[in-house]
């Protein structure tokens, strides 16, 4: 290997500060979180968004064919998000084991890490989980309104709380990104 090569990996210890099993922690942990997530979707899709909705109270202004329809779009592109997310956490993962040397030889080692991959892998990771959560609470603020006609005082925390909540992990992943 020619020294411009070196440039382009990280040897991961295994089991040390920045190692491989960091690295494997991190992605079972994105794995796990968009797993739930992905169930909360999915659980929105088989829900029947007119079932208890209450026409009665909403505004003549509000269009509930149209918010059903982005409410079922919402859960489908959230999904899709932590879906995507979870897939390449996963192979993230493989390719940190694969290129692991104890798997090609008795010599234990380092890991030897393509680190442009894996910085690439993981903000496709964080993008994938951030868009999702998006997603998601859109389709909950549209749920609001199928429910109670308006959107009222019960969605200020969720659309405070979610993107404060997704900023900070977004700063947390570039901080992490650049170290």
């Amino acid at each position: 290997m020619d020294e411009g090569d070196d440039d382009h990996h990280q040897t991961l210890e295994n089991g040390g500060g920045g190692g491989t099993s960091i690295h494997i922690t991190a992605l079972d942990g994105v794995v796990n979180v968009n797993s739930l997530f992905t169930l909360a979707a999915f659980v929105g899709l088989a829900w029947n968004p007119s079932a208890g909705a209450t026409p009665g109270a909403a505004p003549c202004d509000v269009d509930f064919g149209k918010l059903e329809s982005d409410l079922v779009s919402f859960h489908v592109l959230a999904f899709a998000c932590f879906l995507f997310s979870s897939l390449v956490a996963l192979c993230l993962k493989q390719a940190i084991r694969a290129h692991h040397p104890r798997r090609r030889s008795r010599h234990a080692g380092a890991a030897r890490v393509d680190r442009a991959a894996l910085r690439g892998g993981i903000i496709a990771c964080a993008a994938g989980s951030v868009f999702g959560c998006g997603f998601l609470m859109l389709a909950l603020v549209n749920l609001v309104q199928i429910k109670l006609g308006r959107i009222g005082a019960a969605v200020a925390p969720l659309v405070t709380l979610v993107p404060a909540a997704m900023l900070v992990y977004t700063a947390i992943v570039l901080y992490a990104f650049t170290r």
